[in-house]
């Protein structure tokens, strides 16, 4: 019997505050403080989240224009080295095309000559 007496008073401690038709409207008052205190704390946590994102997806864009910019530039600077490359090798063809012996000897003889003063200067 004291078993029996053991188990009613822990099961009253265990569901004290419950009546036949639910919780009291105290205890129901209370989860639903707890629970709007918990809806509150995750709405703030999203808005951190939120405002994080945002400035990231910001540094993003600034970091793709950036990139963008610098493209553009390399593009231009190719563009330009490739006309001053294509003056460069019509000039040779022109050298080359002509059947002077003379213009062909004088091109020749600088590069000999600008190479034997690499070489000397670098040894």
């Amino acid at each position: 019997m004291n078993s029996r007496r053991d188990y009613r008073t822990s099961r009253n401690a265990l569901f004290d505050g419950i009546e036949e038709g639910g919780l009291r409207a105290s205890s129901s008052f209370a989860a639903h403080e707890i629970a709007e205190h918990d809806n509150e704390h995750a709405v703030d946590g999203l808005e951190d989240r939120v405002s994080i994102l945002k400035r990231l997806t910001a540094d993003i864009h600034e970091e793709v224009d950036s990139q963008n910019r610098s493209l553009d530039r390399m593009g231009n600077d190719m563009d330009a080295s490739r006309g001053i490359l294509s003056g460069t090798m019509d000039r040779f063809k022109r050298v080359f095309e002509t059947k002077s012996s003379r213009n062909m000897i004088t091109l020749i003889t600088s590069f000999v000559v600008l190479f034997l003063l690499i070489y000397y200067l670098t040894k």
